[in-house]
């Protein structure tokens, strides 16, 4: 297996249209990741998502229910997303050879807990029987290609400030917000076999109370990296007045995640700005994008917030 390169779309917030297709034409991902949030509960994204010609897979998140306590919105966008959603469930993208697991469906994080809306179409999901199914599925991935968890809500264990990357941010005390069964599962999992990578959203990137920017990747000592691709909004525009759309993106390899960043394309897929998380060793930045890796200071309350400094080569 080569180097993949995939593409992680953040809590989408109604922010998705076709200028998004154009991009991913122009810059070619091995695979897109959807973390969820993609409105609140309508069908214009499900349906623009089944338009795309390359790998994908998607969970849906918290903010998809449409605040419908039957589920009923929730479902007629499960059927519209059909097998691109993994909610506890293996979708295998073949190309480009990635097996994709997902958490437990439209989560709010906060340990755990299943609104009345998924209760209504999962029906009732304890703790146990949640990490069970994320294991299960885990498992019976191919083990010989690369394993990625996909969630709505990152796991339990990342950190309990605010600005870490499942912290809580909207109450004066904060405390860790993730995913607790998203852990226990992790944890059995990792017990059978590797997990490069854990990527999820809802947490965003700008902390509320003006507390600054949140940390969006961590990697432990087994080697698992996490990554929030929560940047909101992804749609906006730089001090220049040029539209830009948000991906993260990964490089994943046979050793694990190579190289992580968030980026801001161009609408003609041109990269205008790069934030770089991670690399596993120092590389030369290719002469073609040297000059766009820099410095990025928007200045209207519409553009995209200014990434911070977490360069770690």
């Amino acid at each position: 297996m080569g180097v993949l390169q995939i593409a992680i779309a953040g809590d989408l917030h109604d922010q998705w249209d076709h200028s998004d297709h154009a991009v991913l034409e122009d810059i070619r991902p091995d695979a897109l990741l959807v973390v969820g949030d993609l409105s609140d509960g309508r069908t214009r994204i499900p349906g623009l998502l089944r338009q795309l010609r390359l790998p994908l897979a998607c969970v849906l998140g918290n903010h998809d229910t449409g605040r419908d306590s039957s589920g009923g919105r929730l479902r007629h966008q499960l059927d519209l997303l059909g097998d691109l959603h993994c909610g506890w469930s293996l979708r295998t993208l073949t190309p480009p050879g990635l097996a994709v697991v997902g958490g437990r469906p439209a989560t709010a994080g906060g340990g755990h807990h299943l609104s009345q809306a998924a209760t209504a179409v999962f029906g009732p999901v304890d703790l146990e029987d949640s990490a069970r199914r994320i294991e299960r599925a885990a498992l019976a991935a191919d083990p010989a290609l690369p394993l990625v968890l996909l969630a709505h809500c990152g796991p339990t264990g990342l950190g309990s400030e605010a600005r870490d990357p499942c912290g809580r941010d909207w109450k004066r005390q904060a405390c860790d917000w993730g995913d607790h069964d998203l852990a226990l599962a992790l944890e059995r999992i990792r017990a059978r076999r590797p997990v490069p990578l854990v990527v999820f959203g809802h947490m965003h990137h700008t902390l509320r109370r003006q507390q600054g920017e949140r940390i969006t990747f961590l990697r432990d000592r087994r080697g698992t990296a996490y990554l929030n691709a929560a940047c909101v909004p992804r749609h906006g525009e730089d001090e220049h007045g040029r539209p830009l759309r948000h991906f993260s993106w990964i490089h994943l390899g046979q050793e694990g995640v190579e190289r992580a960043s968030h980026r801001w394309y161009g609408l003609g897929g041109e990269l205008l700005y790069e934030e770089l998380l991670w690399c596993a060793a120092p590389r030369q930045v290719p002469p073609s994008l040297r000059a766009e890796v820099l410095d990025f200071s928007p200045q209207s309350s519409s553009s995209i917030p200014s990434p911070p400094v977490l360069e770690r080569c």
